[in-house]
């Protein structure tokens, strides 16, 4: 495990996050990581730190309003976000993260348009590594 650290565009919002040097992220069919690009590196609360930048984070929602999608207000990069499927962990975007201590990035599909066959108790169970 290493700590990765990395923000938003404008540098305002900063975070660490604690995970492997070879990441494994999903990349999401659903409405709004399709639509931003997102790469997902799923992580529990307690190996995630929002170092600055808590004042420029605002909210969106939708759906169930279960996650919560965090962004910077100034540039508009959602650095991570509180997911529907870990409401108890965060959703680090790997793009976001400052690439020297990715040694490697996997990339695995995930089929988030029908999360709910994906998820049916509407949660997922476990971290991934």
């Amino acid at each position: 495990m290493v700590t990765h650290k990395g923000g938003c565009h404008c540098g305002r919002v900063r975070f660490e996050v604690i995970a492997p040097a070879e990441i494994t992220v999903s990349q999401c069919n659903c409405s709004i990581c399709s639509k931003s690009g997102y790469l997902g590196l799923v992580v529990p609360r307690d190996r995630f730190t929002l170092l600055q930048g808590e004042e420029w984070l605002g909210t969106y929602s939708f759906n169930t309003g279960t996650a919560k999608h965090l962004f910077c207000k100034n540039c508009g990069i959602k650095s991570f976000y509180v997911p529907r499927s870990h409401p108890e962990g965060f959703n680090v975007n790997a793009r976001c993260i400052d690439s020297d201590t990715v040694r490697k990035m996997t990339i695995e599909p995930a089929d988030g348009r029908n999360w709910e066959k994906r998820y049916p108790s509407g949660r997922a169970t476990e971290y991934p590594d």
